[in-house]
């Protein structure tokens, strides 16, 4: 899977990325920033879904030097919860669609998986469980941590170590 390519689009086309072999994870997140944030850009004139059905944000989160925007890379604008969020939400302006998140913190960016259409890979983890609201059934098609879980911050880490290894 080192090889494959998974394509995001937004609803008009215009912009288009690329993520490259297997995503760190393919994680579902209910914490307050995801749900805020999903809400904010949900509400944009003419924006598809951010979230899933639950409430939850499920991204595909890939490397720096895995993810790209092949397309259309001056149509996307940059959305912050607060001005010093470390978080920035990237949007296609020609359609108001929520393309990626990215931590400036990290060495990461976690795109909407909403975005990839039928080719997303399947939910691997569900974190930050305790700050969910919906109402209904947690799926339980992955494993759910009420916080981020062991298991995230550990993929993280050797994502960063094959990065920094030849």
């Amino acid at each position: 899977m080192a090889d494959d390519i998974l394509i995001s689009s937004c609803q008009c086309g215009k912009v288009k990325c690329k993520g490259v072999g297997r995503p760190i994870v393919s994680g579902v997140c209910y914490c307050d920033d995801c749900q805020s944030g999903a809400s904010d850009l949900e509400a944009l004139v003419g924006a598809s879904p951010v979230c899933e059905e639950d409430g939850g944000t499920h991204y595909l989160t890939y490397r720096d030097d895995r993810f790209e925007c092949t397309q259309g890379a001056d149509l996307l604008k940059a959305y912050q919860n607060k001005p010093d969020a470390p978080t920035r939400r990237m949007v296609a302006s020609c359609c108001n669609s929520a393309m990626f998140l990215k931590f400036s913190k990290g060495h990461w960016i976690s795109a909407y998986a909403m975005r990839f259409g039928v080719e997303k890979p399947p939910v691997e983890m569900r974190t930050q469980t305790r700050f969910r609201t919906s109402g209904l059934r947690l799926p339980d098609d992955a494993p759910s941590y009420r916080g981020f879980g062991v298991q995230l911050f550990w993929r993280l880490i050797k994502s960063r170590l094959a990065m920094m290894l030849p």
